[in-house]
Parts: C-alpha cells; sequence; structure tokens
C-alpha cells in the first residue's frame, strides 16, 4: 500500500478551517428535520483530525477516556486501528471456539 504525498501546510490549513466551519454550520442542518447535522458534523470532524495534529491528540485522550465513542468514531472514520481491533477480536474467539472445540480451556475446579 502506497502512501499519499504529503499536503501542503496551505492545503492541510484551508481543510482544517474548512472542517471546523463545517462543524459550526451542523447546528443549523440540524435544524431541518432528519439527521443531516450530524453527518455534517462528521464531515467536519473528519476534516479536522486528518489535517491536524493537535486535534488528533485531543480526540486520542478523549477516546482513551470514553472506549465506546472512540469504538464508534474509529468505525465511522473507518480508521485502520479499527480494522486491526476487529480483526484480532475475530481470531481470537476464532482460536477460543478452536480450543473449546478441542476440550482445552475448560477449567475443572
Amino acid at each position: 500500500m502506497t502512501r499519499a504525498r504529503p499536503r501542503s501546510p496551505l492545503v492541510r490549513t484551508i481543510l482544517f478551517v474548512t472542517g471546523l466551519v463545517v462543524m459550526a454550520v451542523s447546528p443549523l442542518v440540524g435544524v431541518i428535520p432528519g439527521p443531516g447535522g450530524i453527518f455534517v458534523f462528521a464531515a467536519g470532524l473528519v476534516l479536522v483530525l486528518q489535517n491536524s495534529v493537535w486535534a488528533r491528540g485531543r480526540f486520542v485522550r478523549l477516546k482513551r477516556r470514553f472506549p465506546r465513542f472512540g469504538h464508534y468514531a474509529d468505525m465511522a472514520l473507518r480508521r485502520r486501528s479499527f480494522r486491526r481491533r476487529q480483526q484480532r477480536t475475530r481470531e481470537l474467539v476464532l482460536a477460543r471456539a478452536e480450543a473449546a472445540t478441542l476440550g482445552f480451556g475448560q477449567d475443572e475446579r
């Protein structure tokens, strides 16, 4: 997998400010019936997190404090770390099922 070439600081700044504006506009869109404000806010959050090291650091702290929020946020942002954790969980469940089938892992106390 090849990495994209880094964006220039000007483009990153413009995208960051655009993300902040989109997040600020989301309450106005939220007044319209339907869940539109949530999606607009999420789009702004994605722009901010992709283009700001500071925002990513704050987001990581928030995820550590509220793990359930972090799970849903990672899922929505389609982060690689989320996919790795999901894969590890699937492999662990499979390994436990195989161990139980073979008779391992059953404690007789």
